[in-house]
């Protein structure tokens, strides 16, 4: 568990003094928004289970979810709308998102810290850590946060358009997903542009 407090470390010693993990869950849907979340833990925090959000069951991730609010300095979930997407594009879209959920914490953060290997349209101080959320706590607390918010708003989904099966996939392109698609033609939460493909 410390080698996920590692980077942070180094980096408080060095003389910051609160740092943020930003992630994104909802790049690669087919339907609804990006969703981003951003924490700032307390130095040291250990959460039992953190460190991998992406092999999580759901359930483990809606109990670290409970922690992470409970226990963590600040936290913030912000999403980038289907138009966003379609007007900005996804990765600008993403973007958009994270500087959302940051600029949402209760406490202003010194440092971003980013998962993954872009960070031009962040708006604060910030830095890329390729697969943070299994090296870096404040991000790995993000990723459950980012997941989480979006799981469940793609439940709210599935009770408007229940044709499409959203809460089983989550908006994703399944088998069952396309073929939904191709039945029903896309609900307004679908992304035309990532349906282009489609045949």
């Amino acid at each position: 568990m410390d080698e996920l407090w590692h980077l942070e470390n180094e980096l408080y010693d060095s003389g910051f003094k609160l740092i943020c993990g930003v992630d994104e869950a909802g790049r690669g849907p087919l339907a609804g928004p990006v969703c981003a979340g951003a924490v700032i833990l307390p130095r040291g925090l250990k959460i039992e289970g953190l460190n991998d959000s992406k092999r999580l069951t759901e359930k483990k991730r809606e109990s670290l979810y409970a922690v992470i609010c409970e226990k963590a300095l600040a936290w913030a979930a912000a999403f980038a709308g289907v138009e966003e997407i379609e007007s900005l594009n996804i990765l600008n879209a993403t973007y958009l998102a994270m500087n959302r959920a940051i600029a949402s914490l209760a406490l202003r953060p010194e440092l971003a810290l980013i998962d993954g290997n872009r960070n031009s349209g962040i708006e604060i101080n910030s830095r890329c850590l390729v697969k943070g959320d299994s090296r870096c706590a404040d991000i790995a607390a993000a990723s459950v946060m980012a997941k989480v918010t979006r799981d469940r708003y793609m439940l709210d989904m599935a009770a408007l358009y229940p044709e499409y099966g959203f809460e089983r996939h989550k908006g994703y392109g399944t088998k069952a997903h396309y073929e939904a698609i191709r039945r029903f033609g896309p609900s307004p939460i679908h992304r035309r542009s990532f349906l282009r493909k489609m045949h």
